[in-house]
């Protein structure tokens, strides 16, 4: 899933009625799944959180921006923060699937439209900026609404998008992008704020200012205090002391996870706080938190543990929350905080038991069918491979091979996960051309849109078991390599995973032939059949091999 997070910020906390129209436009936006919507009364200010699949984003932030310029004006508003628009600041965040520089592309198609459409300023800032002065928001919002004016006779500031010409009622607005932060508390056995504010000062980027001998603040040629920086890269961090908790917090903001990931900043709490005779009772995430972010704490502690990160999705989730003490203060539910789970689709098929998929599968519905059940082999597949390689690793007798086979178990994880992905995809895909089959041909306009878009159809539900047959061919190594390597005593295991990956790789072939009749483009169905039927020779040359020595080596276990 390719996802985008959008915080845009709007000079509005006190109307109830235009923030839930702000909010409303960005519901009623394809694909959009809003977050969070938090409003300020002293600073009469709403920050919005939503996201959004990469080619919808723009659609969703620039309806937000249409309403808040419709609703706002700027000529009346006054509010403790600074501000400078009605939409005051607008950043993309990647969050799965993007890149940065694939929201650097957004905030100029976003900045673009709303210079263009609504005759408003943009600014673009951070990793968007054309204009290494620009990158930071305090210096492009300087002088801020009542400022504007003036500035934008400055040629210095002529926008990056729309006029160069004052809108009294939305004011400019700062489009941009940005990594995604992470706020993050680390709760210490203590009450003292001073004892956690002095963590934060060690650990934070910004570090604390250095003293000489005299306890004096050292100070540059300028006469500036000279700061000694903290052990962690792109970490802000403070301490305070919360009276509901009866407890002081290390209070984190993380703002590249990539750089630091709450683990690191976790486990550098942990050792400060033992050096100043504190121990660390858990932690607490602020807000929500991208799933990689969360998966590598996980594969961290159990790296540490010696043991094998490749296991279920749900495994690491759960050694990551107790590592980290998550639900030291309250529960931590991972369908709420978590971002790819709280706007994940839903996912029947996968999801339901065994017995229910069987059942569902032998009843008078096309779905789920042949190219459901052929995803599912391949997972079957990819968890047997997975089994005997973590059977393997730390095992006596497999020292040679134990890396090997950890990272063997945690590659077989991503392809089990991807297959059942595949399970509903192919339900998905069949549901998807009957919508098309079924829309009206009353007009000659209609039967050409109606042909169109069997023909989309059609092409997905080639490509889904298409999928699925390539990642047959890349499963198969890993079962070959556990076949060959892995623990003897669940030799057996690698032969049924081969049997399976076979099955998989002939039904998803079966699949993608019976669609291909129901497409028009020629060029296509040749070459997707030539590729079908070679990627499933493949397969089953190789499947047959592995069971063909698996059979040998039982065999001769009885000579």
């Amino acid at each position: 899933m390719r996802l985008v997070e959008c915080v845009p910020k709007f000079s509005k906390g006190r109307n109830q009625i235009i923030i839930d129209a702000i909010a409303a436009a960005i519901e009623g936006s394809e694909a959009a799944h809003l977050l969070d919507v938090d409003p300020g009364k002293d600073t009469n200010r709403t920050v919005v959180t939503f996201v959004a699949p990469y080619d919808k984003v723009v659609d969703a932030a620039f309806n937000a921006i249409q309403t808040a310029a419709r609703h706002i004006d700027m000529s009346k508003h006054t509010g403790a923060h600074a501000r400078m628009g009605a939409t005051d600041v607008c950043p993309f965040i990647p969050v799965s699937g993007v890149t940065m520089d694939d929201c650097v592309k957004l905030a100029n198609d976003l900045g673009k439209r709303v210079g263009e459409e609504l005759g408003v300023p943009v600014y673009l800032y951070e990793h968007a900026a054309k204009k290494e002065e620009r990158r930071n928001l305090a210096t492009v919002r300087s002088g801020e609404y009542e400022g504007l004016s003036e500035k934008l006779k400055d040629p210095n500031w002529k926008p990056d998008y729309g006029p160069a010409e004052f809108n009294q009622k939305s004011g400019a607005t700062v489009i941009g992008a940005r990594e995604f932060l992470i706020a993050y508390n680390v709760n210490l056995n203590t009450r003292d704020r001073k004892l956690a504010h002095d963590i934060a000062l060690s650990i934070r980027e910004a570090g604390r200012a250095k003293r000489d001998e005299n306890g004096k603040f050292v100070r540059d040629a300028d006469g500036k205090v000279v700061k000694a920086p903290g052990t962690l890269k792109s970490c802000k961090a403070v301490g305070w002391y919360i009276d509901e908790y009866k407890q002081a917090q290390v209070s984190i903001n993380l703002v590249n996870f990539d750089l630091t990931p709450p683990h690191a900043a976790f486990d550098e709490v942990v050792r400060q706080a033992e050096q100043r005779g504190m121990r660390v009772t858990g932690s607490e995430l602020v807000g929500l938190i991208p799933l990689e972010a969360i998966l590598q704490a996980g594969r961290h502690y159990l790296t540490r543990q010696g043991r094998s990160t490749g296991v279920p999705e749900k495994d690491l989730i759960d050694i990551a929350v107790k590592s980290l003490g998550l639900n030291d203060i309250s529960p931590f539910d991972p369908a709420q905080k978590i971002i790819e789970y709280r706007v994940a689709p839903p996912s029947p098929l996968a999801d339901c038991t065994v017995r229910d998929f069987i059942d569902e599968t032998s009843i008078d519905s096309p779905v789920p069918g042949g190219g459901s059940v052929a995803a599912l082999m391949g997972s079957i597949a990819c968890a047997l491979g997975s089994m005997v390689a973590n059977l393997t690793a730390g095992k006596k007798g497999y020292k040679d091979v134990d890396e090997e086979m950890k990272a063997v178990a945690a590659e077989a994880q991503i392809h089990k996960d991807a297959f059942l992905k595949a399970v509903d995809d192919d339900s998905n895909a069949f549901d998807r051309v009957m919508e098309a089959m079924r829309l009206p041909k009353k007009t000659d306009e209609d039967k050409r849109h109606r042909l169109e878009m069997i023909e989309l159809a059609t092409k997905n539900a080639v490509e889904v078991p298409l999928s699925v047959l390539k990642r047959c061919s890349e499963a198969m190594g890993l079962v070959e390599i556990v076949a060959e390597k892995g623990n003897k005593n669940s030799i057996s295991d690698a032969g049924v995973a081969a049997l399976c990956l076979r099955s998989a790789a002939s039904g998803a072939e079966l699949n993608v032939l019976i669609n291909l009749p129901g497409l028009s483009d020629k060029a296509y169905i040749a070459a997707t059949r030539q590729e079908a039927t070679s990627l499933c020779e493949r397969v089953n040359g190789r499947c047959m091999a592995v069971f063909e020595h698996v059979l040998n080596h039982l065999g001769a276990s009885f000579d």
